[in-house]
């Protein structure tokens, strides 16, 4: 049996390749549904993208939901300057046909949690955890229900990537981070320690590409894009794909290394908000909440991106 995802995203073109990658894995993963957040850009256009990517893999029939419009306590950061105006710059895609779902994000969270047997769902963070936060304030007896959260989101060994201590995901909503942190649900997290290593180089872009489907064509166009402002930043030969290691994780395991470790979130700090401060050590005593992972094997990671996306038109 597939094992029962919700994808909580701010797609962005990383999301759009971990929803692809996703969505070319239906023996291993059931996408239940999609929501939105706010963060690379403002949640209607992260939903819109959700949409167009949908259209794209040919699979309108899984839900979008809108979830929140703003982080918990501070106004809004959004990433344009690496994204692009829409979140998901690169490819022409055609506007979707298909609604957005009525309810909000928040309580499809919490009445499909509700709806399914206690540990059955999985939710697969790819943006900041608004969303997830805001279902366990609203509702905690959920809080129980969830099978595990995996995340994209900090680092440790790398630093940060908006300040110089934090990781965009959980510096856009410090407070959500934290109650998720704290929740006691079983954590897996990939952090920039892990996705710095997975570079789009020309080659693997180019993979993409041959494929010859038009979800190759569009990943390759996405990731022509997306990966000019980090090249431009820090020198490398292409990009980090950050989101994709989510569903990478899910699929095979066995291409990461981590362990088993304490992680809390700043919030108070001006100079350190948003730092997911990491007991990779085990300096603190404090009890593991976390399994962090350290890092990935990028060509296994790539040769599965492609064998899954080329299973789609």
């Amino acid at each position: 049996m597939p094992r029962k995802i919700i994808i909580d995203t701010d797609p962005g073109q990383d999301d759009a390749v971990a929803i692809l990658l996703a969505l070319g894995s239906p023996q291993e993963l059931e996408v239940l549904g999609i929501v939105a957040v706010a963060g690379n850009v403002r949640v209607a256009q992260n939903a819109h993208n959700a949409l167009q990517i949908l259209e794209v893999a040919g699979r309108t029939d899984v839900p979008v939901y809108v979830g929140s419009e703003r982080p918990m306590r501070h106004p809004l950061v959004t990433a344009e300057y690496v994204h692009g105006s829409t979140g998901l710059d690169g490819p022409t895609l055609p506007a979707p046909v298909t609604p957005l779902q009525t309810q909000h994000g928040v309580d499809y969270i919490i009445d499909t949690l509700n709806a399914h047997a206690a540990g059955e769902i999985t939710l697969c963070c790819l943006g900041p955890l608004t969303n997830i936060a805001m279902a366990m304030v609203k509702a905690p007896a959920i809080v129980s229900r969830i099978r595990e959260i995996v995340l994209m989101g900090g680092g440790c060994f790398e630093g940060g990537n908006i300040t110089p201590a934090a990781e965009f995901n959980i510096y856009v909503d410090p407070e959500a981070a934290d109650v998720v942190f704290r929740s006691g649900v079983p954590i897996t997290q990939i952090p920039l320690d892990v996705s710095h290593a997975m570079l789009t180089t020309k080659a693997r872009v180019q993979r993409f590409r041959d494929i010859g489907n038009r979800s190759g064509v569009v990943t390759a166009e996405m990731l022509d894009f997306f990966e000019r402002f980090d090249v431009n930043k820090y020198g490398w030969d292409g990009g980090p794909l950050h989101d994709p290691c989510v569903i990478a994780w899910l699929l095979k395991p066995d291409l990461f290394k981590g362990r088993q470790c304490n992680v809390a979130i700043e919030t108070g700090s001006e100079l350190t908000r948003g730092m997911t401060v990491v007991d990779y050590w085990g300096v603190t005593g404090r009890v593991h909440n976390v399994n962090y992972l350290r890092s990935g094997d990028s060509d296994g990671f790539y040769e599965l991106l492609v064998e899954r996306i080329s299973r789609l038109p």
